[in-house]
């Protein structure tokens, strides 16, 4: 199952995409001819919350929307909806792994810096933006933005001292991010979260993937595109700390909630690692693509 946010007639609606992707089961809507009431929450962040109910929930609407034969009248054309980050607005700051890939590491400076422990910063709720919005140049304040593309990892209950044996089963699913960076304020700042936290430099989505659909996090391949050129492209069986151990240890003193949203890294092949580097400018058009998700587009401001 893949889920979105969308605004279809100037409403908010959470939906899940059909098999082909070409159109989106308005979850309300649908529920609403079934039941005479729309029963669903109106964000994916508080479907989220819901855990287990809302799968099932789920289920018995698509059951019988397929059941009644009638799958046109609640499906509709994506080309008829806007997609927006599957989760707008976070109820907390994104949690993201820093250097979770040896060669990303090296090229950001040597093999001295690949981690010996998990390292963390985070990016503001105000950074998120959905699929194909505009990613703005910041060019008073920057000259240095990056692309980073990335594994998001969705919580879909609540825990802490979570058990590494344990921890997959504490995941609602999983999206897209770009961890756009401002590469001269990360550097000048000596510390990851200005550079980090600029307006739209958080792209998510299209889609967060049911954990249902992914057997295997730990084993999707992941590549990122700017202007067609294929920049990154690796696959996440070569993360430093699984996804497993990011959740332990996260978790260990601090409790992870419905909702909460952890980018497990980003492999080589950024704008910096290149000698020279190639930092992003205006109108780029940059693409990030991961197994069994999707694709996440986005431009940078002209």
């Amino acid at each position: 199952m893949k889920f979105v946010t969308v605004e279809y007639n100037h409403e908010l609606f959470v939906g899940l995409l059909d098999q082909t992707e070409a159109a989106v089961l308005l979850l309300n809507l649908a529920e609403e001819a079934r039941m005479g009431i729309r029963s669903f929450p109106p964000s994916l962040l508080k479907c989220i919350d819901l855990g287990d109910l809302f799968i099932k929930k789920v289920k018995e609407v698509l059951d019988w929307v397929t059941n009644c034969g009638q799958t046109s009248s609640f499906f509709v054309p994506i080309e008829q909806v806007t997609l927006l980050a599957p989760i707008p607005r976070p109820s907390k700051n994104i949690f993201c792994v820093g250097k979770n890939y040896a060669e990303h590491a090296i090229e950001m400076g040597s093999e001295a810096d690949i981690p010996e422990h998990i390292m963390v910063f985070t990016k503001a709720p105000t950074t998120v933006i959905g699929p194909n919005e505009m990613v703005l140049n910041h060019k008073n304040i920057t000259a240095q933005l990056d692309y980073e593309g990335e594994l998001a990892v969705i919580i879909g209950k609540k825990g802490r001292a979570i058990k590494k044996n344990k921890a997959l089963d504490y995941i609602f699913g999983y999206t897209i991010i770009n961890d756009v960076t401002a590469r001269d304020l990360q550097s000048r700042h000596k510390q990851f979260f200005i550079g980090k936290s600029l307006d739209t430099t958080c792209p998510m989505g299209p889609c967060i993937v049911h954990k249902s659909s992914i057997d295997n996090p730990n084993s999707l391949n992941i590549e990122t595109k700017v202007n067609g050129e294929l920049r990154q492209n690796s696959n996440t069986k070569n993360f430093i700390f699984p996804i497993e151990e990011v959740i332990s240890i996260l978790s260990d003193g601090m409790t992870l909630e419905p909702g909460d949203i952890i980018a497990t890294g980003t492999p080589a092949g950024v704008g910096k690692g290149f000698k020279p580097p190639k930092f992003l400018s205006p109108g780029d058009q940059m693409a990030v693509t991961i197994e069994k998700i999707g694709t996440l587009k986005n431009t940078i401001q002209e």
